[in-house]
């Protein structure tokens, strides 16, 4: 037993054939094998033998740091992860070193983005050489910040610029034009993404993402989604494939998919305490008087479920005009909303631009005489606003619902208070840098930078 070292619940691990300086791993020996974060696997032919290359992020939360490694492949192996899951994983072999001792471990690659630790250490690799002391860490040692910094400072100077792909569909967009010349002018390399010419292969062991007949999209940092409602299913499925290759999404497939739905939105808001005008909601016409009067009657706004940049968006006066609307839409099984109509609002909303969780810049809308949609693609025009710190408060929680790092969000002021109309996970940039003179755009690319941990 005295031949025995002792490992505590985590601790420092170094790989030199993979160029791995330090690496904090979880020690459990609990776990039957050894899994590392890899990230945009590719397995591929040296000759007659099988290698594997890969990226290991191996700071945690800080994917500016990414090292290119290879290795031979040993197998392809069925792992069930620690959520259950099975899933198929490149196996490696290679030296490992923990406090002078060196030895070679299998290693799984593996996606641990969402894990705590970069490194699984099992109870393969370490039976007949440690013992575990769950109670304790880093017995072999520890790093500091300032050592850890001092290792990798190598991979952060030899770093230049970020390579960033914009997923939308017009390159001529002043959206998309502001946030490729942001980009740009940050010293990084911004790649215009048309939706609809970039697609995938599936597959456990070598996914990839493609663009325009066979280019592989396999060295970006990050995407910024811009998508349009046309193709919010096709769009979303793009940014699972971004995420699954290791590639930080600037708003989240699930979080634009959320906050598109506006039935699933109001109801998220409901569940959140965020406040917005009494909506409605039913599929059969024998519902429809009383639907109006939930909502207590006419005027009232009857929304498409699609429906953007105010389109798709009626308001009935009368009860009457309300009715045959509603049961018009429902005849063609169209689904809709009804909503309540904030008649003191008198024509006028606020956008908050919210990003990283703090607003940004805000602006009031004020619609054009004889409409009451105060969008800017509407007529509507806009003017610099103050807002208050509970219309700051609502703007902040409601993009956090959704965890939209990028967000338009829309307000009404009620003689309740505030109250949400929409959260747009792809605003636009036009209308609030030309009334707030803001470089919202240089925000965005700085929330990347943040997010990545890249310095400049």
């Amino acid at each position: 037993m005295s031949d025995y070292k002792i490992l505590g619940s985590e601790e420092w691990c170094q790989f030199d054939d993979l160029r791995i300086p330090a690496i904090k791993a979880r020690v459990d020996s609990g776990a039957k094998t050894s899994s590392i974060q890899a990230s945009k696997i590719k397995i591929f032919s040296k000759g007659l033998e099988e290698w594997v290359r890969f990226e290991v992020n191996p700071v945690q939360d800080n994917r500016s740091i990414s090292i290119l490694c290879q290795a031979k492949l040993v197998d392809v192996r069925h792992v069930k992860s620690s959520q259950g899951i099975s899933e198929e994983r490149p196996v490696i072999k290679t030296m490992m070193n923990i406090d002078g001792d060196a030895f070679e471990i299998e290693l799984t690659l593996a996606n641990r983005d969402t894990m705590e630790y970069r490194m699984l250490l099992g109870r393969e690799a370490i039976n007949g050489r440690y013992l575990v002391d769950p109670s304790k860490s880093f017995i072999q040692g520890d790093i500091t910040e300032e050592e850890l910094e001092e290792k990798y400072k190598p991979y952060i100077t030899e770093k230049k610029g970020l390579r960033l792909g914009l997923l939308a569909s017009n390159p001529n967009l002043y959206s998309n034009k502001r946030i490729i010349e942001a980009g740009e002018m940050r010293g990084h390399k911004v790649v215009f993404l048309n939706v609809e010419h970039v697609y995938m292969k599936l597959d456990a062991s070598t996914p990839e993402i493609r663009y325009r007949g066979g280019n592989i999209l396999d060295k970006f940092d990050a995407v910024i989604p811009r998508i349009k409602p046309a193709v919010t299913f096709y769009g979303c499925a793009l940014l699972r494939q971004f995420d699954t290759l290791g590639v930080y999404c600037l708003n989240s497939a699930d979080s634009i998919g959320r906050s598109r739905d506006k039935l699933f939105a109001s109801q998220l808001f409901s569940k959140n305490d965020i406040h917005i005008p009494t909506t409605g909601f039913a599929k059969s016409p024998m519902d429809t008087k009383d639907l109006i009067r939930m909502v207590s009657g006419a005027p009232l706004i009857i929304k498409l479920l699609e429906s953007t940049q105010g389109k798709g968006v009626v308001l009935a006066e009368t009860n009457k005009a309300a009715e045959s609307v509603i049961n018009a839409f429902k005849s063609v099984q169209t689904n809709i909303l009804v909503q309540e109509f904030i008649k003191e609002a008198n024509g006028h909303d606020i956008r908050c631009f919210v990003v990283n969780g703090k607003v940004v810049a805000s602006m009031q809308r004020t619609a054009q005489k004889g409409e009451f949609r105060a969008n800017i693609h509407q007529g509507g025009a806009a003017s610099k606003v103050k807002i208050t710190p509970e219309e700051r408060k609502l703007a902040i929680k409601s993009a956090k619902v959704f965890n939209l790092d990028v967000a338009g969000v829309d307000l009404i002021r009620s003689n309740k208070g505030p109250l949400l109309l929409e959260v747009n996970s792809s605003p636009g940039l036009q209308g609030i840098e030309n009334t707030t003179g803001k470089d919202i755009a240089n925000v965005m690319i700085e929330t990347i930078e943040k997010k990545l941990k890249y310095k400049q």
